[in-house]
């Protein structure tokens, strides 16, 4: 079962049907040559809505999929099965030409600015790269629009005066600074929706605050939406409108991010709270209440996916794949003895935080 959606296409942005990408792993010669195949599950079957102004947090370990799933959202990885929606047109269907006049309305912003920006360029070159690139989708034909632009742009993501910065390199900005480059690449063109892939954990917690005040700043100016990548809960929660727990290419929790942080439902989501160092000497301690580590997604275990790390799972769990269901108040998990968990956790956790 997938969340509730919006009504109208004006309340949508983005919207993603049993999405699933999965990927050929790379064998040796021997065994390329005996026709033998393997496929990584990197997403695995999700569905959901990201609404207008909304930020829309995405959490989960390494390696559960979460880059894997905003790519696709971009059609910058090909989905294997499933539909993703724009405004109500289903963009996974399109050809790569009819693709590019979507392109400027959906961006991304990456997670490492060190790596992400080219060094051989100046501040000018990076944001007007995808403007030259996209001119015609923009109606953009004059270098003094271009220009324009990219001041625009500059100025949005508060590095002023814009021309202390057009001329500078890579090497010459600080690592805020870099990154609202980033964020200024993916503004100028002026979109409705935006992939920030973890977008500030490579910077120093006081810049952190800055970038992040930038975003949700432009959300409320400009109408913006964000796929809000992360591994950091604390932050989702006071970031993000809505929150999904991803694990092994699905999503295992999902609901408004205060109810998912404060209420945890799936063990797993307890596991990761548990985790979260508390800064109170007399608070609770860190826990671990999820044992071992995430499988790899070649071999995804049968029935539910945690199941082998769970301290509840039982023979159903093994055996049998849970939904992902509605238990009130639009939130949804996937979990058969969520309940007793939930139970056990507020008794274990609750009462000493």
């Amino acid at each position: 079962m997938t969340e509730p959606r919006a009504t109208t296409h004006d309340e949508v942005i983005m919207e993603i049907q049993d999405v699933k990408t999965h990927f050929n792993a790379r064998l040796g010669f021997i065994q390329t040559l005996m026709g033998k195949r393997v496929l990584i599950r990197a997403v695995d079957g999700v569905s959901c809505d990201i609404r207008r102004k909304e930020i829309f947090g995405l959490a989960g370990e390494s390696g559960c999929g979460k880059t894997t799933l905003g790519r696709t959202m971009l059609m910058l990885e090909e989905p294997t099965s499933g539909s993703i929606f724009y405004r109500g047109k289903e963009i996974s269907a399109l050809h790569a030409s009819q693709l590019r006049e979507i392109r400027p309305k959906i961006q991304i912003v990456f997670q490492d600015p060190y790596e992400s920006i080219n060094p051989r360029m100046t501040v000018f070159e990076i944001v007007a790269e995808g403007v030259h690139i996209n001119s015609k989708a923009l109606d953009v034909s004059s270098d003094e629009k271009v220009a324009s632009m990219v001041e625009k742009a500059l100025r949005l993501v508060q590095l002023v005066p814009p021309d202390q910065f057009t001329t500078r390199y890579p090497h010459e900005l600080s690592g805020g600074q870099r990154q609202r480059v980033a964020i200024a690449r993916a503004l100028v063109m002026e979109p409705e929706f935006i992939v920030a892939d973890e977008p500030v954990s490579m910077l120093d917690v006081s810049i952190r605050a800055e970038v992040l005040n930038v975003m949700t700043t432009l959300r409320d100016e400009l109408d913006l939406s964000f796929l809000f990548i992360t591994h950091d809960l604390a932050l989702a929660k006071h970031i993000t409108d809505r929150l999904a727990i991803m694990y092994l290419g699905k999503f295992v929790e999902v609901g408004k991010s205060e109810e998912v942080i404060d209420e945890p439902l799936h063990p797993y989501t307890q596991a990761l709270i548990a985790a979260i160092p508390v800064p109170d000497p007399d608070g609770r301690k860190v826990s671990v209440l999820a044992t071992g580590e995430v499988p790899s997604a070649v071999s995804v275990p049968t029935g539910c996916r945690f199941h082998p790390r769970c301290g509840y799972a039982k023979e159903i769990c093994e055996t049998t794949e849970p939904d992902l269901r509605n238990v009130g108040g639009d939130h949804f998990v996937a979990c058969h003895f969520y309940e007793e968990a939930t139970a056990d956790f507020k008794a274990k956790f609750r009462k000493s935080s």
